[in-house]
């Protein structure tokens, strides 16, 4: 990615710092929805009447009226947690997600809890691309069901994403997920990262992660990952559920800082994170970061 970058952390408009000569492009993410499609029951100790899908379609409308050139991703895990699951096996929260108008997402480990057959049916009513780059389903029923990256054109910026999924041994059972094989994630993010910064041209190269923000082993995070690209620029993650008010920061291995981000779990959160780039050819100039609750 050519040109230089700032960064300002902190809720703020962002229509203070774009000019005549720039563009404007909102990135807002969810992870971790586990199917809580209603806010939390009034009952709940720590979060009645919050969080949800619906809540979020609110924000996400309000946004898009702010600025229309914006993108809705998600890092995983739309399925299971509530009785929408048990009924309706996913069908509901990807044709829910479907109109809300989601750009794309990537799979988590609960995308497997019905099996391949269970993720291939809801599958069907999935109007986005679910992206994941380091799953194997060759020979599987799910063969070339999910692309390795997608290119969007936003007016004129080329934003490229590629998904990364956690390790399934320990998390799923064999039978649910036998026969699809797991690559290494950073020897991915290096390959796909290089493809679409370099290759492509991207302007801005996202990776959806489901790695889980950190461990105190060495099991790959997505702080870790962070560390060890080159050309990423955005690493929107799940799987662990992190409550972050702003982005981190992480130094990769061009010297240059790489923004890591998560939303929390269950519709509690949207992460956002907003960019100025130049017009003609576009380069970052700056970039907005303030997470909502909801």
């Amino acid at each position: 990615m050519a040109g230089s970058s700032g960064l300002i952390l902190g809720a703020g408009p962002l229509a203070a710092f774009a000019r005549q000569n720039q563009v404007r492009l909102t990135l807002l993410h969810t992870n971790d929805l586990h199917s809580q499609i209603e806010p939390f029951d009034d009952s709940h100790p720590r979060f009645a009447g919050r969080a949800g899908l619906a809540r979020v379609s609110q924000f996400v409308r309000k946004c898009r009226a702010e600025n229309p050139n914006l993108m809705l991703l998600d890092a995983g895990d739309f399925f299971q947690g509530t009785p929408y699951f048990n009924f309706f096996g996913g069908e509901m929260m990807l044709k829910l997600m479907t109109e809300i108008g989601y750009d794309a997402g990537t799979l988590g480990n609960h995308e497997f809890d019905n099996g391949l057959d269970g993720l291939a049916g809801p599958l069907t009513h999935a109007g986005f691309p679910l992206i994941n780059s380091n799953y194997d389903f060759s020979g599987t029923i799910l063969d070339g069901k999910f692309p390795r990256y997608r290119i969007f054109n936003k007016s004129g910026i080329r934003v490229g994403i590629y998904g990364l999924g956690i390790e399934l041994s320990g998390l799923v059972n064999q039978k649910q997920s036998g026969g699809v094989r797991y690559n290494d994630p950073v020897r991915v993010a290096l390959e796909m990262e290089q493809f679409l910064s370099d290759r492509q041209k991207c302007d801005l190269v996202v990776c959806l992660s489901h790695l889980g923000l950190r461990y105190q082993d060495d099991k790959i995070s997505d702080l870790g990952l962070a560390a060890q690209t080159f050309s990423t620029d955005v690493i929107i993650g799940g799987h662990t559920h992190s409550r972050l008010e702003e982005p981190l920061l992480v130094e990769n291995q061009s010297g240059r800082m790489v923004v890591v981000n998560q939303a929390h779990y269950a519709g509690l959160m949207v992460g956002r994170l907003d960019f100025v780039f130049e017009k003609g050819p576009p380069r970052r100039k700056s970039m907005v970061a303030g997470n909502r609750d909801l």
